[in-house]
């Protein structure tokens, strides 16, 4: 999900007025007695202070597809996204439903895994093999029939290759979801805690059979 980031830049007139001034007064002072000298300083000083008071910091907005704080996993789910979206476009030209099927499972399970690592970057190290291996080659080896498919490429070898990726996709789908499973693993385990708790709580006040 792109963002917006916010950024001041200061002014750079400030310096130049401050400079001009400095300069002028240099020119014109005896700046090799102390008291000129420090005249010109002081008022290159209130022409700055002048100066940034006129022509205060600009806001720079950039957008960026994810904003977490740590620049790697920024890095990261900005590549997931990428390949996301060339499955949805590969999916989009391919007419076998059943694959279009499996396909369509991989991306939204890819996507939740992006929303879930956003909201949390600290469980971005348990979908690094996801990112940097699984869904590259999974997006490799769907392009790959896709080609054969547009080409039209005959042959024992070609519909080999496509029965295999056919009957495979599901399966790879289903390691997606997986994926995203298992990031919820840690939730489960305390929302299982917290329901011992309760329960044991309600038990023993005899709210509980």
């Amino acid at each position: 999900m792109s963002k917006i980031i916010r950024t001041r830049k200061p002014s750079v007139l400030p310096y130049y007025a401050a400079a001009l001034v400095f300069v002028v007064l240099c020119a014109v002072l005896p700046v090799y007695r102390l008291w000129a000298f420090a005249a010109a300083l002081a008022a290159a000083a209130a022409a700055f202070l002048a100066a940034k008071k006129v022509c205060p910091p600009r806001v720079m907005e950039t957008e960026v597809p994810f904003h977490t704080g740590v620049e790697d996993v920024d890095a990261m789910l900005a590549d997931i996204q990428q390949k996301l979206d060339t499955l949805h476009s590969l999916n989009e030209s391919l007419p076998d439903p059943q694959l279009s099927a499996a396909m369509t499972r991989m991306e939204k399970a890819g996507r939740s895994i992006v929303e879930v690592v956003e909201a949390n970057p600290a469980k971005a190290k348990q979908v690094r093999r996801f990112a940097n291996y699984y869904l590259p080659d999974a997006v490799n080896v769907l392009q790959q029939y896709a080609q054969l498919a547009r080409q039209g490429v005959r042959g024992e070898n070609a519909a080999a290759i496509r029965a295999e990726v056919e009957h495979n996709a599901s399966s790879i789908a289903t390691a997606f979801e997986n994926q995203l499973d298992a990031l919820y693993a840690a939730e489960s385990m305390d929302l299982s805690a917290d329901l011992t708790v309760l329960q044991n709580m309600l038990k023993g006040q005899g709210l509980s059979k």
